[in-house]
């Protein structure tokens, strides 16, 4: 049995309540030795993503630096391999946000969750000066009409793509120096600005439930979030959608997809057809601006679209097969149009109550900026990511003609005290990283807890995935999770584990899924509902499903395992059940 991964953080014995809730997302793997460096524990100390995360909360206004342990990871941590967020810190914030509570904190991340302990007040916890400043920072969310230092990001990021060199010419040590360059000079801000986006992005979401909720109105929640436009991680489902739409109006182009996906984008770089050339044109375009998205995006390790063209086309595929009714373009402005005729109908609801009705407004104005924004400064760290992905692959590309590698990937393996020393002396790593390999290999196999107090069980515990055993529902079986995208669907539906193999999915089918990343996005076009294991209020899942105008119902827990594969379900969207019909 596995009994510790290779790199493991030193976490906080005071702020002691850890979870996977909401990170389990965006690191559904075991966090390999490169990305810990860089993001969670440097060999000086800590990474990026766990300073950025202070500087987040500090300029929110929710902690001072002194309060927060120097050396011990808080926000962040790696332990039985797997990436945990600290819900301490996270409950602590919402004890000290006016009008806020743990339990509202608790709410948004577990819904029902059982085993959560009890939220103590703890002397120090109690901070009124520190309230009035986050009331502050909550006040200038209420009245920010843009976000420009999130628009000079995104500058940043995409001068670097355009200033990229061909990574073949550069000397070794020359391609690693540029990747440390990159990340200490950007990582720990770009990720600052994600998390302070993301948390000020609950904000107006929370005015918005709790106005609709006072009105009567809770059903309305949802849909006045929906179709807010400029949403970074939906646009790549509607740049796929035009490219399956070139696919669908060619014959040559069909007859080439027919053929199948492996191979697919050499065949049609090598044809001379019109159609085909044309799409090439338009698919480097959609490659330039969106290949750094795909599954496991924040792992370097990871494939992306760029890096392997093929994913990309799978997904083209399953749009060219769409009718036109399932054109995103058409929903998203089908949820405007309801957005603002039901925002105006709200309104006219609090008009006796002009403060309410005015922070009402405020706050619908605020989702507008700050939802679209918190997913632009997701994908500024994703394109920063993508870069040094480029540089490392083609370093672990030549170590694999050396002899040194067994995979190109394997440089993920390699911690970053490691690749100094490999880049000194490269003799006898090749074994070592083929033993890794297999550890990697093992650890993913394991069901990490969903959460611990104080310290996590070992490793030696864990039950494997394949072991756990979980009895599928029957017929008028109501699953219960929580409401993403409103709407009812009915239809088939199917499991889908691997977004690169979705199986028997058609369009119209409820697309079941265990977790979901920019890479399942084209899935979800052609469904007619998505329902997924896990997810909370700004989960890519929910962020996706508005933008799309797609019932959604997330945290419906092990739905992989309790949906029976092509059952007939309902989904609705709106209360956040999912009915099995027929099996």
């Amino acid at each position: 049995m596995v009994d510790r991964w290779i790199v493991e953080s030193t976490l906080s014995e005071v702020w002691d309540f850890y979870t996977r809730a909401n990170v389990g997302e965006v690191f559904p793997d075991p966090v390999a030795p490169l990305t810990s460096s860089f993001a969670f524990m440097t060999g000086d100390g800590l990474g990026g993503a766990e300073l950025g995360f202070r500087d987040a909360f500090v300029r929110m206004g929710a902690f001072e630096h002194e309060e927060l342990p120097p050396k011990d990871m808080l926000f962040l941590g790696v332990a039985g391999g797997y990436c945990y967020l600290n819900a301490s810190a996270m409950r602590l914030f919402g004890h000290r946000a006016p009008g806020m509570t743990a339990a509202d904190i608790d709410l948004s991340f577990f819904g029902g969750t059982s085993g959560v302990p009890d939220f103590v007040v703890k002397p120090g916890f109690d901070r009124p000066e520190l309230t009035e400043r986050i009331g502050a920072t909550f006040g200038w969310v209420l009245t920010a009409d843009g976000l420009p230092e999130v628009a000079e990001d995104e500058r940043l990021v995409n001068a670097l793509r355009s200033a990229r060199p061909d990574a073949s010419t550069l000397e070794d040590r020359a391609l690693i120096e540029r990747v440390w360059q990159h990340f200490d000079a950007h990582f720990r801000h770009l990720f600052g600005q994600h998390i302070y986006i993301t948390f000020l992005a609950t904000l107006p979401l929370g005015i918005i439930t709790a106005v609709c909720n006072a009105v009567g109105r809770p059903e309305a929640t949802l849909r006045l979030v929906a179709g807010v436009g400029d949403v970074e991680s939906a646009a790549p489902s509607m740049a796929l959608w035009d490219l399956g739409r070139m696919v669908a109006a060619s014959p040559s182009l069909g007859a080439e997809f027919d053929r199948g996906a492996p191979g697919l984008d050499g065949r049609l770089r090598s044809s001379a057809d019109a159609d085909a050339v044309a799409f090439v044109v338009a698919f480097d375009e959609f490659l330039y601006r969106y290949g750094s998205r795909g599954p496991n995006e924040w792992e370097l390790r990871s494939p992306t679209w760029e890096t392997e063209p093929d994913l990309a086309l799978a997904a083209v595929e399953r749009m060219r097969l769409s009718p036109e009714s399932s054109s995103p373009h058409r929903h998203n402005r089908d949820r405007a149009v309801e957005r603002e005729a039901l925002g105006g109908e709200i309104a006219a609801l609090l008009a006796g109550d002009p403060e309410a009705q005015g922070q009402f407004l405020a706050a619908l104005r605020a989702a507008t900026v700050f939802l679209p924004g918190r997913e632009r400064t997701k994908t500024n760290n994703v394109k920063l990511i993508e870069e040094n992905r480029i540089l490392l692959r083609e370093w672990g590309r030549r170590m694999v003609e050396r002899g040194h590698f067994p995979r190109v990937e394997s440089f993920g393996l390699l911690t970053r005290a490691e690749i100094a020393e490999v880049l000194d002396d490269p003799s006898g790593w090749h074994d070592v990283l083929v033993e890794r390999e297999a550890l990697y290999d093992e650890v993913r196999q394991l069901q990490e807890p969903f959460l611990f107090v104080a310290s996590p069980p070992p490793m030696g515990t864990y039950p494997r995935r394949d072991a756990v055993v979980v009895e599928p529902s029957g017929t008028g079986t109501e699953l219960v999770g929580m409401a993403g995208c409103p709407g009812r669907a009915v239809g088939r539906a199917r499991i889908v584990l691997d977004s690169h193999d979705p199986g028997a999915l058609e369009p119209g089918d409820v697309l079941v899924a265990p977790i979901t990343d920019p890479s399942w996005t084209p899935l979800f076009v052609p469904a007619g509902a998505v329902v997924v294991d896990v997810g909370a209020p700004l989960s890519h899942a929910i962020i996706v499903s508005r933008e799309l105008g797609i019932p959604c119902v997330v945290s419906v827990t092990d739905a992989t395992r309790r949906i029976p594969d092509g059952a007939l379900v309902e989904v609705d969207g709106d209360s956040g059940t999912v009915r099995i019909l027929e099996l």
